[in-house]
């Protein structure tokens, strides 16, 4: 019987690359488990073996501090892509439309972010420049509230790059941010592990999806 669990970050390439995989396996008999995690959750699932992969981003403000969070939860992290910040509008948004936007562009509108637990560092936030002040920001702790948050009160967030990852729907459409920072999208596992066959087949499915879906 096929036994196979992931968790990951909020991103809808997630859910989608771990479907696919479903599918590809078929089966009669199966065990799969796809979570939802904050970052330290996610750190926790892979370090503790509830699941296999953790799939996450680091930032190059934020690579070396998680990396040492990484190192003391005895995981490591491996890069599948490269990308770059983008701003997540509602399509009826009035900057919807620029090139790009700055943070100073967007800051009488509301910043929608995940949540983490309290006390977490700065550094364990879902969202690229995390730690630049805004005067008005709300967390939610699901996907789908926070596009639905996006749309109804005019706001943002800061999203992968990887478009499919935030357009589920809600009308959302993104922007390059103009930053120099970079987003390293990538995947967990325990230091010294070897992936099963499904959790290689996902990897492959998952790199495939963020080269495919990769915004710059």
């Amino acid at each position: 019987m096929t036994q196979f669990a992931v968790s990951g970050q909020h991103y809808l390439f997630n859910v989608q690359t771990f479907a696919s995989v479903v599918l590809s396996n078929g089966g009669d008999s199966y065990e799969y488990a796809f979570r939802d995690r904050t970052t330290r959750g996610v750190i926790d699932d892979v370090a503790s073996g509830e699941s296999e992969l953790g799939v996450l981003v680091e930032t190059t403000r934020t690579a070396a501090d998680l990396e040492k969070a990484f190192a003391e939860a005895g995981v490591e992290f491996v890069e599948l892509i490269e990308s770059a910040p983008r701003v997540a509008l509602p399509a009826s948004h009035p900057l919807v439309n620029a090139d790009k936007l700055t943070l100073e562009q967007l800051e009488d509108y509301p910043y929608i972010y995940f949540e983490q637990e309290e006390g977490a560092p700065v550094f364990f936030a879902e969202e690229a420049l995390a730690d630049e002040k805004r005067h008005k920001g709300i967390a939610c702790t699901d996907r789908a509230s926070l596009s639905e948050l996006i749309v109804a009160l005019n706001g943002y967030t800061v999203t992968s790059g990887i478009l499919v990852g935030i357009s589920d729907g809600a009308g959302l459409n993104t922007v390059p941010l103009d930053t120099d920072v970079k987003l390293h999208l990538g995947y967990i596992v325990k230091k010294g592990a070897s992936l099963s066959e499904t959790g290689s087949k996902f990897v492959a499915k998952l790199e495939s999806n963020l080269k495919k879906y990769a915004r710059f």
